[in-house]
């Protein structure tokens, strides 16, 4: 059985995952009404994928016999000046969610639940990708400027 601490951390990251699927939907729209197809076909996938680790949350929740929920999702941003502005917004949020996981491990630690670690363990090793990944296109944007946008929008746009 969960602790009551372990439990009401892990939903609160739901509730973050849920939001952070949210803002990845809104740059999706951002840039399809831009006309940057494939950054939005790109922003779409990642606004699945975490959706998806609300729902492996949930799931591991409710194996271990405690409850999830999904409480309250704040609004999200729905504007932003360029590419470069929104994939620099999503490192940022991706370095944030790095250290609310960290923390949720530090909280499985303090309560001495290793398999709760160990389920959240894979979370610090996806968000170690999720960070390099974005910082990468913040990189490949800032170097491609206003001539090569296009080619990396046309290059993300092939993630499914």
């Amino acid at each position: 059985m969960l602790s009551k601490k372990i439990q009401d951390a892990i939903n609160e990251q739901i509730n973050v995952e849920m939001w952070s699927a949210n803002l990845y939907l809104s740059m999706s729209l951002y840039f399809a009404k831009a006309g940057f197809n494939g950054f939005s076909v790109w922003m779409k996938a990642q606004s699945k994928e975490e959706l998806g680790h609300a729902y492996s949350m949930i799931d591991y929740l409710i194996k271990r016999g405690g409850t999830a929920y999904v409480g309250r999702v704040d609004s999200v941003p729905t504007d932003w000046k360029n590419p470069l502005d929104v994939f620099e917004s999503v490192y940022n949020h991706e370095v944030h969610i790095s250290g609310l996981i960290d923390k949720l491990v530090d909280v499985a630690a303090g309560e001495k639940d290793k398999a709760s670690q160990d389920f959240l363990w894979g979370f610090v090793r996806e968000q170690v990708e999720e960070e390099a990944t974005s910082k990468e296109i913040v990189d490949r944007v800032k170097m491609a400027g206003d001539n090569g946008i296009f080619y990396i929008d046309a290059q993300l746009g092939q993630r499914k």
